[in-house]
């Protein structure tokens, strides 16, 4: 029986980094070899297969038809190795009481370092949990790549392709400073209002943002945001904007009560508009969670 000659994993990671890359050394510190180890790898599989995987110029390197073609080929393969090997990580002693969590930006700056300290004391100081931050578009992808065992987002649109269950509802509002004219007429302002005043708002991706953009269309099809006032990376800035008078902001009640309970900021209702989102916990369907993670979970439900 003649046997197939099939490029290794490695070798296929090593590919994919290339066209990934466009070079050779760029790819070596993808897959964290030397640019001599990979040189050789790709060179002993083209001599294996008979056929040139990589074109080599000057400017750069780039994959032949049929290296393109094998790259194409391997995807599920390359996915379904990198899938073992996260769920092999789980198995290690370590593992058990090691958890990674990705969180937005509200729950990150408002309830996970409670939730931190709790679920240390709990442990007596055994569980660690390891915290990285960023809009919800940001977790989602760190849940996806493996790079986060659980991701904590606040955003209404769940991906299908995750596990999930809903942590708590959050109100949103609009606040203001107390020299805007929206304060000084201390009454409510319209849907209209709200879209046709420039805003000061997170990125696109975050979950607050999407959040109102979803409620304004619900609640008049068709009607969009203003361009912003302002773009602002983190919600302490924004909430710094809003006081010095920059513009309005829709903002979780939870960050901002403390600043309306000194006179910061007020809350200025808008006619027939409720503006809640859940919090939502996301997992990797199918693949085995560290058992940190469910008694962080046991912590949420609480």
């Amino acid at each position: 029986m003649v046997r197939d000659e099939i490029p290794d994993l490695v070798t296929l990671q090593i590919l994919q980094a290339i066209a990934e890359t466009g070079t050779f050394r760029r790819a070596a510190v993808t897959v964290g070899m030397s640019q001599q180890a990979v040189s050789s790898r790709v060179r002993a599989a083209e001599a294996s297969l008979g056929f040139a995987l990589v074109d080599r110029t000057r400017k750069g390197s780039t994959l032949t038809t049929r290296g393109q073609l094998i790259t194409e080929w391997s995807g599920d393969y390359l996915a379904a190795a990198h899938a073992l090997a996260l769920s092999v990580r789980t198995l290690r002693p370590e593992a058990a009481h090691v958890l990674t969590v990705a969180a937005s930006q509200t729950i990150s700056e408002q309830f996970v370092p409670g939730w931190m300290s709790t679920f240390r004391q709990r442990s007596g100081g055994d569980d660690q949990l390891r915290l990285t931050s960023g809009n919800s578009a940001f977790v989602i992808d760190q849940v996806r790549s493996g790079a986060a065992a659980v991701g904590l987002i606040e955003t209404p649109e769940i991906p299908a392709d995750l596990a999930s269950a809903t942590i708590r509802d959050d109100e949103l509002v609009v606040v203001v400073a107390p020299s805007h004219p929206w304060a000084r007429s201390k009454g409510s302002v319209t849907v209209e209002e709200l879209a046709g005043e420039p805003l000061i708002t997170r990125e696109t991706g975050s979950g607050t943002r999407r959040t109102l953009e979803i409620a304004l269309a619900e609640t008049q099809p068709g009607l969009v945001l203003h361009e912003p006032a302002a773009v602002l990376a983190t919600t302490s800035a924004i909430r710094a904007a809003v006081a010095s008078g920059v513009g309005p902001a829709v903002l979780s009640t939870s960050t901002v009560q403390d600043d309306i309970a000194r006179g910061l900021l007020l809350r200025v209702p808008v006619e027939g508009l409720t503006l809640s989102r859940p919090f939502t916990a996301l997992w990797r369907t199918g693949t085995p969670l560290p058992p940190a993670a469910e008694r962080f979970f046991t912590l949420l439900r609480e």
